[in-house]
């Protein structure tokens, strides 16, 4: 079987909505980066039903969730949560429901405009500078013919007044991308597409955060066995640290503290249970 039909047929096959672990109240969707793509394709398949919301963080996103339940009530309605972090992954292991893997949003992302290029699906491009916007759709141009960058736009570094975001929700609208990437940054581009999802008429809006900035080239991207080893984070973190040290050096290890305690509680609920049942 080729392997545009067994894409096809994986995409017939995927459910409404994938499995899911629940860590620190946020429901991880465990799947791999092709059922992910899966599900992508078959909502553009679907275009005219309601634009489908995609989220792909690690564990600063669950933490954020975890201190803000009305964003993790937003994290929570997006039809599929990617893992794009090592530390979901481990604690999915230690649970006994362990995630596939990582989903980072940069090889998401990357991996769709391969897809696209044979599909002629279109894509806009929403947050970041001019520069890396600029930089991405030439590279994405020459590398992936096929995949169309229908549109590009990085908004002011500001509170946007309402004609302003519904003039740029219109000019989204008027290219019809198929995928629309939100490059905001976690929380704000969550809230941006919460905010709008009723308005836009995508077929699929993706939060990726720094992804547009890293596949663009901007910023280095980590070789493949630093992210297979686990260790992106700390690549990450060597490339940018006036931006990520705080997040990463405060906020990651409160984060393992609190999903290590509720993993406990878990496993102690569980043997509790399997010790009634015995009885």
């Amino acid at each position: 079987m080729s392997s545009i039909a067994s894409s096809e047929r994986s995409r017939a096959e995927c459910p409404e909505r994938p499995p899911s672990i629940e860590i620190l109240g946020s429901s991880v969707s465990r799947v791999t980066i092709d059922e992910a793509l899966n599900h992508i394709e078959r909502w553009i398949e679907l275009s005219g039903e309601r634009c489908r919301f995609v989220v792909a963080t690690g564990f600063h996103g669950i933490w954020e969730a975890h201190r803000n339940p009305r964003l993790r009530n937003v994290l929570n309605s997006a039809d599929l949560f990617c893992p794009d972090g090592i530390a979901p992954v481990w604690i999915s292991q230690l649970r006994g429901l362990p995630l596939p893997g990582r989903v980072p949003g940069p090889e998401l992302l990357a991996r769709f405009a391969a897809r696209a290029n044979q599909t002629g699906y279109r894509s806009f491009f929403y947050g970041d500078t001019d520069d890396t916007l600029a930089t991405l759709k030439e590279r994405f141009e020459r590398q992936h013919p096929g995949h169309r960058v229908v549109g590009t736009l990085s908004p002011p570094f500001r509170e946007l007044e309402l004609e302003e975001e519904r003039a740029i929700v219109k000019q989204i609208n008027e290219a019809r991308p198929h995928v629309l990437w939100v490059g905001l940054g976690l929380p704000k581009q969550e809230w941006w597409i919460h905010r709008n999802l009723d308005a836009l008429r995508v077929p699929v809006v993706v939060g990726v955060g720094a992804a547009l900035r890293l596949v663009s080239g901007q910023v280095r991207r980590a070789p493949a066995w630093v992210g297979g080893a686990g260790l992106e984070w700390l690549w990450r973190l060597a490339m940018e640290p006036a931006k990520l040290w705080r997040r990463d050096l405060f906020d990651g290890p409160r984060f393992l503290c609190r999903a290590l305690a509720e993993t406990v509680e878990i496993r102690l609920r569980q043997a509790a249970a399997a010790e009634r049942t015995e009885l």
